[in-house]
């Protein structure tokens, strides 16, 4: 057994009177890449949103290293240089130039110097491609330049964790590669990292462990060799019976 980063215990989600989440259980350990996958509102990308606590879980736990941080008084910026996220959407600020996207977190959260912030950013800019647009504004990059930003801005906090939510879905087809291309050199390098993806090719031949879900439960998880190879339950075998040939 690897050491225990994370751990979810009997989580559960509800907005108003529709339960999203219900009873969810796993565990992450340092190097995981755990690829989730299931139907559009299967609880997916709200599962990612209550780990990282932009969504609060209305029941369970989160344990980051033993720690319950869905409780009251954690300090959720603090937490979140840990255990970051790269949206579907990039979020980047429009006002600020690449460079700067990837410094603030870095100034504001970790109260770094705006040199030592600088070469971090740089570091990690470089290491995703986008070297040469620093002084570029988001408004002026692609789809999948703007998502290599984010996911440097991302490391560049230095996180445990790294949360994809979809991160090629905004995207042209002949920019999600780019992006898989980096996510995948990071599982290389041992990154734990959790990704909500519809790219069942990724999570097939990337991840460390596949978890399916529907209608918000963990249906069946595994290795990929089991989830793609012999799916046990028929929610499984119905939802990759698609990809099952490629």
């Amino acid at each position: 057994m690897g050491e225990t980063v994370l751990e979810i215990r009997h989580l559960s989600k509800a907005f108003g009177s529709n339960s999203v989440l219900k009873d969810i259980d796993f565990t992450v350990e340092k190097g995981d890449v755990i690829s989730i996958i299931g139907a559009s509102g299967s609880g997916k990308s709200t599962l990612l949103r209550c780990i990282n606590l932009l969504e609060t879980p209305t029941g369970g736990e989160i344990l980051y290293h033993g720690r319950d941080v869905a409780g009251r008084g954690v300090n959720a910026p603090e937490y979140r240089s840990h255990v970051g996220m790269v949206f579907q959407s990039f979020n980047l600020f429009s006002n600020m130039t690449v460079l700067e996207n990837c410094m603030v977190g870095q100034t504001k959260v970790l109260k770094k110097s705006k040199e030592e912030a600088r070469e971090n950013a740089m570091r990690y800019l470089t290491k995703v491609g986008m070297a040469p647009y620093i002084n570029a504004r988001p408004r002026q990059i692609s789809g999948g330049q703007k998502q290599r930003v984010a996911i440097a801005r991302a490391l560049a906090m230095e996180p445990e964790v790294l949360l994809f939510d979809e991160p090629t879905s905004a995207l042209d087809p002949e920019m999600v590669g780019e992006v898989l291309a980096v996510m995948q050199d990071l599982a290389h390098e041992g990154m734990t990292m959790l990704v909500v993806t519809h790219e069942m090719a990724f999570a097939r031949d990337v991840s460390s462990r596949v978890v399916y879900m529907n209608e918000g439960v963990i249906c069946e998880q595994g290795s990929p060799a089991e989830v793609f190879g012999n799916p046990q339950q028929p929610e499984t075998k119905e939802f990759l019976a698609r990809f099952r040939q490629n």
